[in-house]
């Protein structure tokens, strides 16, 4: 394994305290991800191979993945390099883990997409690579060309590596627009020219050079660019070819002759991209560039057979996924293929299909790339997007925005000319400004409830957008074509509008236009900012490296103060929320500075940033939290009292210029870059004393202060804003006790969107508060089980109902067609009713049998239902679903919606079930209703499958408490804990814990349990409080989480016995606790060991002077219980677990080298086999390796031997692969007889895990976001971690945060054998 080179050295003994320091995660973690759209404006942008898509925006690629249980299409990466526009992408043919990618600054990069890293680089490519493909069937070689040639092959690898020319393709006489190898015949390829030609050039044959032109060309130098070019896969020489204004034609490479013109319906359609379906021979698709109409066609017709407007905007790139996504099968034998068609033969339908999927449809997914960044996967077959990733901005973002009354709103301004208007809970857009304004810089939103935002532009002035409307209602063009770099709206004064501008000018207005104030600066003015204290004063920077302050309550023009102090330009300035008078400015010099204009001084200069500094943002509860975003890529957190950098977070793939604030939520923050994507933020790990202070039911004293305390230099982190002290405001004014809203709301405030408002109005259902309570979007959210099929009920009526369509027709042959129904109507005449519906069904027409075949019987009518909805299932076809229903066939409809991975819909159908909505058929009528109970109970049960199912689904997805909301809806509230703990969410979980009282206690005092081990850190980010300070801080909040649990006197023994400090502050600490002090315990120690009593002993020398004593006398207890044949974990964990709570600068002494090392093996091993009971089926193997790497190489007598550990890994391996093996799985070899006896010996020394919930890996939210430029490899795995991360003590050492999470429980000490207590929670 790759990490145990490193099972590190020994720390000095000094160093512990440095590593305890260094073993962290960011404390800033990504909530949320916007990921940026497909860029329009080179050609190869799109690509697809196997169960993969990739597409890029500017400067980075996006890979998209078929998650195979839930059948849908999941963001896996995200690979940047490329500093400049990447012009290409292109997917290797023969290898689908290889990726080539090319950029403007005539760099191509190889990628392994699997692991997520760049493995070759080509610079210096001789102009800007245009055009990119791999060679086909040519091994490791990938062809590039530049607009105007030559053709450059690379060859990656093996003895020809190097980059070669092509012998004939260069000199051509008009640019290349692109060019395509074949896919059979070796080295044939086809360049397409702006001139409209083709040039074509195969081994052994005269190569063709700009050839075929469009005939209405010939003659002319008019240009007609070629836009697409495909090479028809069933043939050697046949090639689609589409013309900019020349439409689509099918020529013939050899002949030099065109065989088809396709026509259009309109003259005005034109084509930019076109694909083949490789499902269907002789189809292809093309995307309308105008507006969203996807075709299709058969070679065989001129016209398209059939049409499909899918968006209001044009197509820029198509591709077909070769192998169409596998679906779950619902039955074991799927149509048979035909194998006798050519692709210029008509398709004709294989026998299995039905009739209407016979010509028009192919079965396939496109891959469609729109011109407004959109990109989506759509299922031609079923006519339905299964993904469509819309309107997102395809270059750089420079500013975003919450609105203030309505903070699930982000706007965002672009660089691409738009606004837009972003849901944060759903991360869709919900409105774009009309038309293009060139380069935006800057948005700010109008105050209150007026539904505007302003925009700054680059040429086109100001602009005020009416958002609802959709319109824009004013225009400002005062500083005529010069940029305006800022615009603000007052917030105290909702008619005044400033913006800045190159111009020099920083110009105040009402906001129908009429000029206030024009302050003259001497050079460009980049930034302004209203003071949010004084409705009168605005602060600007400036290109002159000047902060200037100005009040426009006088006449006069000049500025009340000048800064001077930055050494570049001045970019933005922000005045700070809480704290009046102070500000600070971002500068080029790559500082921030802080100034306090009562002083007319610089306060702090804020140094840590490697280039300009952009986004500046001050908390709005803590005073002296600022945040900043540069040109280095980073986002810094800084404590502003002594200039410390609490927090860098890196994963931003370019500059970083917009920061935002989150009116409600004052921990969540949004960051907008030249990356293209917007993200979100917590910053509530910053403030974990304030958390848990809050838990712990502290007095207010000790949550919200004023200003002048919370910015004392040392003081703890206090809340001062408007949102926590409305909280308190209302909680002061609640009648009894109001322990249970004081949770909620500041679990709302400290949480980020994303479920919590969810969970904890499901939490008020159960514990009884009026329907009229909830909020009006509680029906948009996860509803409890009551709610669920009455708000779609009264949502049903207010849509109109729409009639289903048809299920019959296609096209068959006619005259066998004519002579089935001639004898159909002839069996009718005669009262053969079956037999009529039997040749109606051959026909297709299953309305007209369905209609009579009650005549036959109700019992033959069912089964014909029956037989039509397998068909339709089979078809995966939605118009299954009247059938299932009117059957009554609830478990067939969950089935179906369950293998599409339409979870809400399984749900909604399972719980109108347990309802009585549902009527099963009697068909005799002896049977009664004896048997409704029964159904109800199955479907009651079915409910709660399809909940969990449902459940399932967020919590891999990286959303824990939404999962949670799944288990709450249906009151299942063990396992909603479960999943809050499982994703670490666990402030939130005591909080709902805490309310929901006797049935959440038990995952409440285990979440407890894990949050007092998170105090038990030193490590703060805020090193000015002071180091002992923490210390008893942290120890204290640590004791009183453990008071809220019952029989908590271990649980406090275990903290005592791991505080270091002078035997007073022990002392101290016991006392708090209940227990006695440190002589005492010594004492009671040798009592102990005289009585034989080792669980005694152990905890007695633990807690005393000398609690090294403790270690060698509990090992050589666990060695006996190991030694012995019949021992369970259960008889040996409790003593490993006290044990390892010895203080570490104790165990790390040299005396205890020794028993150290076999605490950490025999801990290890334990831990192996708890992961095993708890399913954390990742980290098994490390442990199993962490154990024997410390066997071979540490001198210790444990009763293991490493052989054994691989045995047991390897019977783990093979009997856990047999009960999870999928059938497709051909390597898969059943355990040996051996490999089955060991494994059921490790099983019956495991025994059951007590908690039932908590099985099964942790997975934090984050988790399925990839990482963008902040790439880190396990140390465990040797793979790029996803999600957040974890940093071991060495502070170089890294794993996944969910990895960290699942060892700290089963195995409390580091992976790199140090003997530190790892400590991720």
């Amino acid at each position: 394994m790759a990490w145990m080179t490193y099972i590190s050295h020994w720390f000095d003994e000094d160093d512990w305290y440095e590593g305890h320091q260094r073993a962290k995660m960011s404390q800033v973690k990504q909530v949320g991800l916007l990921a940026a759209g497909c860029q329009p404006w080179n050609k190869d942008v799109c690509a697809a191979s196997g169960d993969r898509f990739a597409y890029c925006a500017t400067l980075a690629i996006y890979i998209y993945q078929l998650d195979h249980r839930y059948n849908e299409f999941k963001l896996r990466a995200i690979m940047s390099e490329h500093k400049k526009t990447i012009t290409a992408i292109s997917w290797c043919p023969h290898n689908p883990d290889m990726f080539a990618s090319a950029s403007a600054d005539n760099l191509v990069i190889i990628w392994n997409v699997a692991e997520q890293k760049a493995v070759a680089k080509l610079d210096s490519t001789k102009g800007v690579p245009a055009s990119l493909s791999w060679c086909w069937n040519a091994g490791d070689a990938v062809a590039f060309v530049s607009h105007r040639g030559p053709l450059y092959i690379w060859t990656i690898s093996g003895p020809d590596s190097g980059v070669a020319v092509h012998k004939e393709a260069h000199s051509f006489l008009s640019d290349i627009c692109l060019f395509r190898w074949h896919p059979k015949k070796k080295g044939k390829v086809v360049f397409g020219h702006t001139d409209g030609s083709l040039s074509i050039f195969q081994p052994g044959s005269k190569s063709q050079k700009h050839v075929l032109r469009p005939e209405s060309l010939e003659g002319t130098d008019e240009e007609d660019p070629v836009t697409a070019l495909e090479w028809d896969p069933l043939s050697t020489d046949y090639l689609l070819v589409a013309n900019l204004h020349n439409g689509i034609r099918l020529v013939d490479s050899e002949s030099l002759c065109c065989i088809t013109v396709f026509n259009f319906p309109s003259a005005a359609a034109s084509v930019q991209c076109l694909a083949w379906v490789p499902s269907a021979p002789g189809m292809f698709i093309t995307g309308d560039s105008q507006v969203g109409v996807l075709r299709i066609w058969n070679v065989s017709r001129t016209t398209p057979i059939d049409n499909f407007k899918l968006k209001k905007t044009g197509f820029h790139g198509l591709h077909v996924l070769n192998s169409p996504p596998k679906k779950k099968s619902l039955s074991s034998h799927s149509p048979t293929k035909n194998h006798h068609t050519s692709s210029t033969s008509e398709a004709v339908p294989p026998p299995t299909l039905t009739q209407n999927q016979a010509f028009s449809l192919p079965p396939g997914h496109a891959v469609c790339c729109f011109m407004d960044g959109g990109v989506g996967l759509y299922d031609m077959g079923a006519k339905k997007w299964d993904f469509l990733r819309d309107l997102g901005h395809v270059e750089t973002i420079f500013d975003c925005k919450f609105k203030p009354d309505n903070p699930d709103l982000l706007a965002t301004a672009s660089f691409d000319g738009t606004i837009k208007v972003w849901d944060i809970n759903t991360l869709t857009a919900v409105y774009t400004s009309p038309g293009n304004e060139g380069v935006i810089y800057s948005l700010s939103w109008a105050p209150g409830d007026l539904n505007c935002i302003a925009g700054a532009t680059s040429r086109n002035g100001g602009f005020i957008w009416d958002v609802p409307r959709g319109k824009m209602v004013t225009r400002f063009s005062e500083h005529g074509k010069n940029g305006i770099f800022c615009i603000a709206w007052s917030h105290k004064d909702s008619k005044r509008i400033a913006t800045c501008s190159g111009d020099g000018f920083c110009i105040i207005r009402t906001i129908d236009g009429k000029v206030l104030h024009k302050y003259k600066h001497p050079a460009a003015v980049f930034g302004c900012d209203w003071s949010q204290n004084n409705k009168d004063m605005i602060a600007t920077g400036c290109e002159d490296k000047n902060v200037r302050v100005y009040y426009l309550a006088t006449s006069s023009d000049q500025p009340l103060k000048v800064f001077t102090g930055h050494t570049a330009k001045v970019f933005h300035v922000r005045w700070s929320p809480l704290r009046e008078g102070i500000l600070c400015s971002g500068s080029d010099d790559g500082t921030v500075r802080i100034w306090d204009y009562t002083q007319d001084a610089c306060i702090n200069v804020l140094s840590g940033h490697t280039a300009p500094v952009r986004g500046l943002m001050w908390n709005t509860e803590i005073p002296y939290l600022l945040i900043s975003g540069s040109w280095d890529y980073t986002i810094r957190v800084w404590d502003t009292r002594d200039g410390t950098c609490l927090d860098t977070v890196y994963d931003h793939g370019a500059d970083v210029y917009g920061l935002t604030c989150h009116p409600s939520r004052p921990f969540t923050m949004a960051s907008c870059s030249r990356d293209s994507t917007v993200r979100l933020w917590s910053l509530t790990p910053l403030i974990n004393p304030l958390q848990i202070n809050i838990l712990a039911d502290r007095s207010w004293d000790e949550i919200i202060g004023n200003t002048d305390r919370a910015v004392e230099p040392g003081a703890p982190p206090l809340l001062c804003g408007k949102v926590s002290r409305d909280i308190k405001q209302e909680v002061d004014k609640l009648i009894g006790n109001p322990r249970g809203k004081k949770l909620r709301w500041f679990s709302e405030c400290l949480s980020p969107p994303g479920g919590s408002k969810n969970l904890w109005d499901l939490v008020a259902v159960i514990k009884g508060q009026d329907d009229s309570l909830l909020p009006q979007n509680y029906c948009k959210g996860i509803m409890h089980m009551k709610h669920l099929v009455r708000f779609r009920m009264s949502k049903a009526q207010e849509l109109t109902t729409v009639k289903m369509s048809k299920f019959g027709g296609g096209i068959g042959a006619p005259s066998k067609e004519e002579r089935l129904k001639e004898a159909a109507e002839i069996h009718l005449r005669l009262g053969q009713i079956q037999r009529y519906c039997e040749l109606m069904v051959e026909l297709g027409e299953w309305d007209k049998a369905l209609s009579v075949a009650p005549g036959v019987s109700m019992k033959y009518w069912k089964k014909l239902m029956q037989r039509r909805a397998d068909q339709l299932i089979q078809e995966e076809n939605d118009d299954v679903i009247p059938y299932c229903i009117a059957t009554g066939d609830v478990e067939k409809l969950v089935t179906f919606f369950t293998s599409r991975g339409q979870l809400k819909e399984a749900l909604l159908v399972a719980q109108a079930a347990c309802e009585g909505n549902m009527q099963i058929l009697q068909l005799s009528a002896s049977n009664g209703s004896s048997n409704t109970d029964g159904n109800l109970e199955d479907y009651n049960e079915l409910l709660h499958r399809v909940s969990k199912e449902l459940a399932e689904w967020y919590f891999q997805d990286g959303r824990a408490v939404l999962a949670a909301c799944c288990h709450l809806a249906v009151e299942n509230i063990e396992l909603a804990m479960a999943n809050l703990i499982r994703g670490n969410e666990l402030e939130l979980a005591v909080s709902v814990g805490t309310v929901l009282g006797e049935s959440a206690a038990q995952a409440t005092h285990y979440a407890l349990e894990l949050l007092a081990r998170k105090c038990m850190t030193v490590t703060t980010c805020f090193p000015s409080l002071g180091y002992s300070y923490i210390f008893c801080l942290h120890r204290d909040l640590a004791a009183d989480l453990l008071m809220m649990t019952p029989n908590n006197e271990l649980q406090l023994v275990k903290l005592c016995a791991f505080y270091p400090g002078s035997t007073a502050e022990i002392n101290d600490l016991h006392e708090k606790c209940n227990l006695p002090d440190v002589e005492e315990c010594m004492q009671l120690a040798e009592t102990a060991q005289a009585n034989g009593d080792i669980f005694e002993i152990i905890k007695y020398y633990l807690l005393s002077t000398e609690p090294e004593k403790a270690l060698p006398l509990g090992i050589q207890y666990i060695k006996e219980q190991i030694s012995s044949s019949d021992w369970t974990l259960d008889s040996v964990c409790p003593f490993l677990d006290l044990l390892s709570y010895i203080r570490t600068e104790r165990l790390v002494l040299h005396k205890c080298s020794e028993v150290r090392n076999e605490l950490l093996i025999l801990s290890g091993y334990a831990g192996a086999l708890l992961a095993i009971r708890r399913q954390y089926a990742s980290i098994v193997p490390a442990l199993y390796e962490y154990t024997s790497q410390l066997l071979k190489r540490r001198e210790v007598s444990v009763p293991l031997k490493i052989e054994q550990l691989s045995e047991e890994l390897d019977a783990w391996r093979a009997c856990t692969q047999f009960v999870n093996k999928s059938t497709d799985e051909l390597s898969y070899t059943p355990p040996s007889e051996s490999q089955r006896m060991v494994y059921s010996t490790l099983v019956s020394r495991i025994k059951e895990e007590p908690l039932k919930g908590i099985i099964g890996p942790d997975y934090v939210t984050g988790s399925n976001l990839p990482s963008h430029s902040d790439v880190h490899i396990s140390c465990l795995t040797g793979l790029r971690i996803q999600g957040p991360v974890f940093f071991l003590e060495d502070g170089k050492s890294a794993i996944s945060l969910n990895d960290a999470l699942m060892w700290a429980k089963v195995n409390p000490f580091s992976p790199l054998g140090t003997g530190i207590r790892l400590n991720p929670f």
